[in-house]
């Protein structure tokens, strides 16, 4: 199934209606963002697709313009509601970031004859080492639960934007103008959201990597948490067919930072899984 170029449609899953955009046409990739942010963060990915790929990117629940009530649910089983509504019965290329990619990796241990490729940048990986961290991230982290504690959204957002965006470790506001725009604007529709139910999928795929053999493109930053690094670093020498690549001067959001760099690396993806 295709959708013609800059297409919107509502996909149901369960009780949610959740809010799906597709342009350009050929071998399906689905964008899954993540918790800071909605399917905007892929417009570039979206704009740039053309004959290359057909780019579908969604809205997870709470997050953008998906609309659902408070229930347990599967971001799985979201997914694959996508999968089927646009691409059908054709296996697709799973592009995440952060939770996004969590949710890719799991989705291609459950269902993997629906995934040809995965596009993973910063991955959140269930069942990993927690996180340890150094005094200085610890100190922005109790300012975020200060803030918290005193629901103060508008300051939760800008703590936000300086741990994802800038880089825990790297000067407050370093990305500015329209990125910082849309960051904000993206995260603050996710703060405001209504409880929306919890994720029931509970897998432990960081032990089970080594069952994808699937093409994969793994992605981080250097200005990212050093956890974040880490992790990236040992899913790629997991994965038995991945790719790593570090990206210098770019924290968290990747697609955002050096949406060109993500885009051609998206697309020399999509001729190893052609």
């Amino acid at each position: 199934m295709n959708f013609s170029v800059n297409s919107t449609l509502q996909v149901a899953s369960g009780a949610a209606m959740i809010a799906v955009e597709t342009a350009g046409s050929g071998l399906p990739v689905v964008f899954l963002h993540a918790n800071v942010c909605d399917r905007r963060m892929w417009r570039a990915q979206l704009e740039a697709s053309g004959p290359d790929y057909q780019a579908i990117a969604y809205d997870r629940r709470g997050f953008g313009e998906t609309r659902a009530p408070a229930q347990d649910y599967s971001a799985v089983a979201d997914l694959i509601a996508i999968i089927d509504a646009t691409a059908g019965s054709t296996p697709v290329i799973l592009a995440g970031c952060s939770q996004g990619a969590n949710i890719a990796l799991n989705a291609t241990l459950m269902h993997p004859a629906r995934v040809r490729g995965l596009l993973l940048i910063s991955p959140t990986v269930n069942g990993a080492p927690a996180p340890v961290y150094s005094p200085e991230i610890l100190e922005m982290v109790a300012r975020q639960r200060e803030a918290e504690s005193a629901a103060d959204r508008d300051r939760i957002n800008e703590i936000k934007a300086e741990l994802f965006l800038d880089g825990p470790l790297a000067d407050p506001g370093r990305v500015t103008g329209e990125t910082r725009r849309l960051f904000l604007d993206m995260n603050a529709i996710a703060l405001a959201a209504a409880p929306f139910g919890a994720n029931r999928d509970d897998m432990e795929a960081f032990a089970r990597l080594g069952l994808i053999d699937v093409p994969v493109s793994v992605i981080w930053g250097e200005l990212d948490f050093p956890h974040i690094q880490e992790r990236a670093i040992t899913v790629a020498r997991l994965l038995p067919n991945a790719q790593g690549r570090p990206l210098a001067g770019v924290a968290h959001l990747a697609g955002l930072e050096q949406p060109d760099l993500v885009t051609g690396l998206l697309k020399d993806l999509v001729r190893r899984c052609t």
